[in-house]
């Protein structure tokens, strides 16, 4: 088996310190394979794959070495997650529906391998144009904070930091479906933008962290050449969003040349013709790739040696609702990578 221990990430920046885990608390990790293995050490240091969040109790013999609770492994489950060599990073999504504090993220940094890397959602009060219902996520009134320059360096980015320190990888601002008002006047948006991107660039080189800004979006509209010459201004990278609402992943790759060189920054969400409920009923419990989806991991497979090719960081991040079972999806994504799917 491998070994699902782990070490604090040492402290930055005066980030809380969380007491030690207990060690007989800690979750057994699922026995590797020589295969997995030696895939993860024929991927470049540049690529780090990851799924969307870790508290599936179907990746038993998969991340799991045997059966949990799914309670316990979200509060618990990220120290064996971090011990498979192919998940480096994982999309932390609960930051996306409420902000976290420092001692939040602190706690979950500390149950993560050296090395290991955090993707964290902006708040969606920040992040989406529209307070909804927490009923049924039905748009009530107009978001006075939607892209407002201060509150996402107070909810995300200083506690971020100041929380996972070093294992802070990528802040993503996720914007939601614009209400027509907004995708009529394009200019407004890419101004709060602008704003924001300008104040979370300032914050970071502030306290010196290294951590990558991505914007992804989820209005094919949105994707102008007034996006991304936003992005390149402020160092920001487009987050390469593969989701049922936007166009297939080779008419995104545009945006992406036209900010080349850099990073890249993918997070494959749902796979195409599906709703997100939909896509649950027919794959839970996650441990099988029901709606395979070749062509785009061989598309995706390309940009992503492209990108490493060139020396920079290769941050992507998958859900089960891409193809059925993300660490089965990390795994053939990873062998398309090497040439070896």
């Amino acid at each position: 088996m491998v070994s699902s221990g782990g070490a604090p990430a040492p402290s930055v920046g005066g980030r809380p310190k969380p007491p030690p885990a207990d060690a007989a608390a800690t979750l057994e990790a699922a026995a590797v394979s020589d295969e997995v293995l030696a895939l993860a050490a024929a991927l470049p240091a540049e690529v780090r794959f990851g799924t969307s969040s870790w508290h599936f109790p179907g990746w038993e013999g998969l991340v799991w070495g045997r059966g949990y609770a799914e309670g316990t492994l979200s509060k618990r489950g990220l120290t064996a997650y971090s011990q498979h060599p192919l998940l480096r990073c994982v999309s932390l999504d609960r930051s996306f529906y409420r902000p976290l504090d420092a001692a939040a993220y602190a706690q979950l940094a500390a149950q993560v391998a050296p090395g290991f890397r955090f993707v964290v959602k902006a708040p969606s009060s920040v992040t989406d144009a529209v307070v909804r219902s927490h009923a049924d996520g039905r748009a009530m009134e107009p978001n006075p904070l939607f892209l407002d320059a201060g509150s996402a360096v107070e909810l995300l980015v200083r506690p971020a930091v100041q929380g996972l320190g070093p294992t802070l990888g990528v802040l993503v601002f996720q914007v939601s479906p614009l209400p027509l008002a907004w995708l009529t006047q394009p200019a407004a948006w890419l101004e709060r933008l602008d704003t924001l991107l300008a104040a979370v660039s300032a914050a970071l080189a502030d306290t010196g962290h290294p951590a990558l800004v991505a914007v992804e979006v989820r209005d094919p509209e949105l994707l102008t050449p007034a996006l991304a010459a936003c992005l390149k201004r402020h160092g920001a990278s487009y987050c390469l969003g593969l989701h049922d609402r936007m166009p297939t992943i080779d008419a995104q790759l545009p945006l992406l040349r036209a900010l080349w060189p850099g990073p890249l920054v993918c997070r494959w969400n749902l796979q195409r013709g599906f709703r997100y409920e939909q896509a649950r009923r027919r794959f839970e419990p996650f441990d099988r790739l029901l709606a395979p989806d070749p062509d785009t991991r061989h598309i995706l497979a390309k940009v992503i040696a492209a990108t490493a090719g060139a020396g920079h960081a290769v941050f992507v991040t998958i859900n089960n609702k891409a193809e059925g079972s993300a660490p089965l999806s990390v795994l053939e994504l990873a062998k398309a990578v090497l040439g070896r799917g």
